[in-house]
């Protein structure tokens, strides 16, 4: 007996998207054996237009990269200017195989990107670790409330004076500690070091064995403190460490980070965590200003 990825026996939706029909009807063949449900569109218009028309979104889109009319760079794009698209797992399945082709895939904000042809079972493997973790981010979310931003205002003046840049780290004794924030002030809408504790628990939790290993970032919708986080971790070896490594966690907190904006932050983020693991003397104000820089 198969076991279904949903406990309460649902399947999950896999959109895939690619103008070739042969792969279409051999993805969906694979994707149904493996208890998935399918919907498919030819190009990223067809895929746009299809997600508009859907009251139940996709648990994750599987896209080519080379169609007419939309390709796969633009759909992406296109998602992300979506705040009820935009968190849609999104994974890049082409031929276009270089390293920049890649590189550009992960800067438009692909959650992955695996070249043709493929192996079945890492396309598999693939789709369920990104569904697993879509899971572990909603429970996240219902432990800190429903709160909906919306849309981001277009003012930017209240994101600029109420924006925050963390750094926390692993304690081996203690677990997480903030070890530095700007701005500095007295009236902070949240406590410092419990919402740098959270954060960092919870991206634990929702990565699991790969929180350790890999660089990752997720933006977070914070209920409980009606505000957006954008959180960006990593380590880096450390003798002193129990684990061998260093874990570290820097965030962005402020009333609302779009899909965009997010892209913007991971980049200062890699730029700022490439200075950590040089042991350089950091400046976090310098990159809380180029951060600022994306709600112009």
């Amino acid at each position: 007996m198969k076991i279904l990825d949903n406990p309460d026996g649902a399947r999950s939706t896999i959109f895939i998207v690619d103008d070739n029909d042969d792969i279409l009807l051999n993805l969906r063949m694979l994707l149904e054996f493996s208890e998935f449900n399918v919907i498919s569109a030819r190009n990223g218009k067809e895929a746009l237009d299809t997600l508009h028309g859907l009251k139940k979104l996709p648990d994750i889109i599987v896209s080519d990269i080379m169609m007419p009319e939309m390709n796969g760079y633009d759909l992406l794009r296109a998602l992300g200017n979506e705040p009820r698209l935009s968190q849609i797992p999104f994974i890049f399945l082409s031929a276009k195989s270089t390293q920049d082709d890649v590189r550009l895939g992960k800067i438009l904000g692909a959650d992955d990107y695996l070249t043709k042809p493929f192996n079945q079972d890492d396309l598999i493997a693939t789709i369920k670790g990104k569904i697993a973790r879509k899971k572990r981010m909603a429970q996240f979310s219902s432990t800190f409330g429903a709160f909906n931003a919306g849309e981001c205002a277009e003012t930017t003046s209240p994101y600029k004076t109420n924006t925050y840049l963390f750094h926390v780290v692993w304690d081996d004794k203690i677990g997480p500690v903030t070890r530095e924030f700007v701005p500095k002030t007295d009236k902070m809408p949240f406590n410092v070091q419990e919402i740098g504790y959270q954060l960092f628990n919870a991206s634990s939790a929702i990565y699991g064995d790969k929180f350790a290993a890999n660089a990752e970032g997720i933006l977070l919708t914070l209920a409980n403190i009606k505000q957006h986080g954008y959180i960006f971790f990593d380590s880096y070896p450390d003798k002193t460490s129990r684990a061998g490594v260093m874990l570290y966690m820097l965030a962005v907190i402020a009333p609302c980070i779009s899909y965009l904006v997010s892209l913007h932050i991971k980049k200062v983020f890699e730029e700022l965590t490439s200075a950590i693991k040089q042991k350089k003397q950091i400046d976090l104000e310098k990159y809380h200003q180029k951060i600022l820089t994306a709600f112009s």
